[in-house]
């Protein structure tokens, strides 16, 4: 039994057009705006505001002690190499946005871009590594240690602080690279690694003004 040459001429379209219509949706759902939500995980947020309590106290308590010691405050602060922190500000807010532009990436399924975003976070978390080693390394060789006094007593435990979750973060953007090249990529937990590296660029935001600028 033969088919009517109209209806084979009619499924001829429908098979040339189909491609072009998967074409079509993948690209809709590509440019196709995302719904706007909390980003992660409701346990990554607990985390973060924990965290941020504990930098809030300590924060608060090196206020309260520097009005006591205003003038050992300033001149011990005075000793501290501004271009050190600035660049470690520069090297995280230039790897926030990479991590941004990464997770945008992944969510409208281009997990290449965002492999690469994610590994350029990376190289900035290991570039402040290294530069607050050679920071650490010139106070010491100054005689400066967490024992001088109490204004590097603060300094020593916030960065030290600061630097232990910085180098867990390296380890989080490590798993979003990994986490990237799965099919389909796991965009909660993502956002939730993201979520938790602005947390660390936040917080250094806060201690390179604590810490380098206040006067």
């Amino acid at each position: 039994m033969t088919m009517p040459s109209d209806s084979v001429t009619a499924l001829d379209q429908a098979s040339a057009a189909s491609p072009a219509s998967a074409s079509d949706a993948a690209g809709a759902a590509r440019s196709r705006p995302t719904v706007p939500h909390i980003p992660g995980e409701a346990g990554i947020w607990i985390f973060i505001f924990g965290d941020m309590s504990l930098y809030i106290a300590l924060a608060v308590s090196f206020m309260a002690d520097r009005r006591k010691q205003v003038e050992a405050f300033t001149s011990s602060a005075n000793h501290l190499h501004i271009d050190f922190g600035a660049i470690n500000a520069v090297l995280l807010l230039i790897s926030s946005l990479l991590v941004a532009l990464g997770v945008q990436a992944v969510r409208r399924n281009i997990p290449k871009y965002g492999e690469w975003m994610f590994a350029g976070a990376f190289v900035c978390g290991a570039g402040f590594v290294l530069n607050k080693y050679f920071e650490y390394s010139s106070l010491v060789r100054a005689g400066i240690t967490p024992t001088t006094n109490i204004f590097y007593s603060y300094y020593f435990m916030l960065t030290g602080i600061h630097l232990t979750h910085l180098i867990a973060g390296m380890c989080v953007l490590a798993y979003m690279y990994r986490a990237a090249k799965r099919n389909p990529a796991p965009t909660t937990a993502i956002e939730s690694g993201a979520s938790f590296w602005h947390a660390v660029d936040l917080l250094w935001m806060i201690l390179f003004a604590l810490l380098y600028l206040v006067r």
